[in-house]
């Protein structure tokens, strides 16, 4: 019995397999970054694509990108994921010739794009439009917490308004959105993390990926953490907060990753955060223990 909603599991039914996801590298920077500023305070130098390979073209981007996973065996088809900054962000013919040098690479079965809610126009809708006609689209939108303090704090530099518009846009348009979001934010506890759990709810997006606060020295938030102005998640405070999400997720959001991947060479904290493949276990285990399920607490 799968205890919840795993995108596997969606791809081995919508394609017949597994896909590779091959992460692409597109030359973006972000708004927040412009003119001097910083960023996002939890965001890497590298604009959270540490797992990118850098070619002069999309196309020997994605070669590089499978000849590195060749280990991994999966040959039924792939995701072309532009992942690092904020891939909506340069003029709409850039956008264009991208795009489609992507969804045009041999096997490519999903076009997936991480950006930010503020970073569309009627331009960029109407390209995601006209590419979702050809090939199945997903936009990952970084929602990271509901709570307003939090995401002024943490510089993210748009409203939960600007996000519930750019949702709905989305939804119109018939395209798959993914919410992104960060457990162990500073100052940020576990009422925190339900009440995000409650607003993804009430978006209802398609997909949700959830990772711990990394601090990687290349943030702005390591300065903080060296100065103890806020605590690190346990693992122990992870686990339950994962719990705590799943349980109260509605069934039909797919959950697409439940830890990340920060920069080993450049992360400080938590350590425990290497090992992935602990924490699923140690969540599957739980569940099978309590006989829990994703949405056995979701209140509609």
């Amino acid at each position: 019995m799968e205890r919840y909603n795993t995108l596997s599991s969606y791809l081995k039914e919508k394609f017949g397999s597994k896909l590779l996801k091959l992460s692409i590298d597109g030359g973006f920077s972000c708004p927040n970054r412009k003119n001097g500023k910083s960023g996002c305070k939890f965001c890497s130098e590298n604009g959270s694509g540490e797992f990118t390979t850098k070619r002069k073209s999309i196309t020997e981007q994605l070669n590089a990108q499978i000849k590195f996973l060749k280990d991994k065996n999966v040959d039924k088809g792939y995701i072309a994921y532009f992942q690092s900054y904020t891939n909506t962000f340069l003029p709409i013919e850039q956008l264009r010739q991208m795009y489609y040098e992507a969804i045009n690479f041999p096997s490519v079965k999903v076009l997936s794009i991480a950006t930010r809610a503020d970073c569309f126009n009627e331009e960029i809708y109407n390209l995601l439009a006209e590419l979702n006609e050809k090939i199945e689209v997903w936009i990952e939108l970084g929602l990271q917490s509901s709570n307003e303090k939090t995401r002024n704090n943490m510089n993210i530099g748009y409203s939960t308004e600007t996000f519930e518009n750019c949702v709905k846009k989305l939804k119109e348009l018939n395209i798959k959105t993914i919410f992104h979001i960060i457990f162990g934010l500073p100052n940020e506890n576990q009422k925190d993390f339900k009440n995000t759990i409650d607003y993804v709810n009430s978006q209802k997006p398609w997909g949700i990926k959830i990772h711990s606060l990394f601090i990687q020295n290349d943030c702005e938030l390591y300065e903080d953490y060296l100065q103890n102005k806020f605590k690190v998640l346990t693992w122990n405070e992870y686990v339950d907060a994962l719990i705590m999400a799943i349980e109260n997720l509605d069934k039909e959001i797919i959950i697409h990753r439940l830890t990340g991947d920060g920069d080993k060479t450049k992360l400080i904290a938590p350590l425990w955060s290497k090992d992935k493949i602990k924490t699923i276990g140690e969540v599957g285990k739980i569940l099978k223990q309590k006989n829990s399920y994703q949405g056995i607490n979701y209140k509609s």
